[in-house]
């Protein structure tokens, strides 16, 4: 089986769509969605993953299913060098590198920094959310693993966000979402692919074929673009 996650285009988070480039990043995408045998469409329920799967999927006929577990990760932290509140991801090297419970892979939404905001709960609907798609195919979760009576070669495909993206894989590959979080970065409309992998009868994980590739953009001349790379330089008295 397989999952196909998709970055939505280049953002406007004003208005909750993508930009004029983020069109033409979708429409790159269309003609690389149209050369995939899919079984089933997934989207959050946002306007700018939304529109780019529209883009990406228009004149193919496919439905999508909107699930909301698939919106943006945007559970309000308190940041520790500011006080003010903030998204749980892109923390500064200084801070998260000292925080060893940020690596755990099965505690790291417990760290005391994400305790001062929902994040173990809103994980929580997060990963339920894949394993319930997951179990409709058959693959039901067991402790860090997968059993299926019969496994398939399904293709699935998924329109959602950077920091929801990474909560997924980490549930899925047994890696902290921090770790995703700061050492990947995946540019919109980018795809990145997990597939199945059953070396003992019945028992399943998961294993990345591909993460964040752009090739389509390439393809059609386009400079993939940087919205989500944190590229400045913080100064404490800005």
């Amino acid at each position: 089986m397989k999952l196909i996650f998709i970055r939505h285009g280049d953002p406007d988070y004003v208005h909750d769509t993508v930009t004029a480039r983020g069109v033409k990043e979708a429409q790159a995408l269309n003609k690389r969605v149209a050369q995939w045998n899919v079984d089933r469409f997934y989207c959050s329920p946002l306007g700018r993953a939304r529109d780019t799967a529209a883009l990406a999927l228009e004149g193919s006929g496919n439905d999508v299913t909107v699930e909301q577990f698939l919106r943006e990760f945007y559970v309000q932290i308190t940041d520790p060098l500011t006080g003010k509140n903030r998204i749980p991801w892109d923390l500064l090297p200084s801070y998260r590198t000292t925080v060893a419970e940020l690596c755990d892979k099965d505690g790291w939404q417990d760290a005391p920094l994400y305790r001062t905001g929902d994040v173990a709960a809103q994980r929580e609907l997060v990963v339920s959310g894949i394993d319930g798609i997951l179990a409709e195919y058959g693959y039901k979760r067991d402790g860090e693993l997968y059993r299926t009576d019969k496994g398939n070669d399904k293709t699935l495909v998924f329109f959602c966000h950077l920091g929801v993206q990474f909560v997924i894989l980490s549930h899925l590959l047994g890696v902290s979402a921090p770790a995703l979080w700061h050492g990947f970065f995946v540019a919109p409309t980018s795809v990145t692919t997990v597939a199945t992998e059953e070396r003992e009868a019945g028992t399943v994980a998961f294993r990345c074929k591909g993460v964040g590739d752009v090739s389509h953009l390439y393809a059609a001349g386009i400079t993939p673009s940087d919205s989500g790379f944190f590229d400045e330089v913080y100064r404490a008295d800005n």
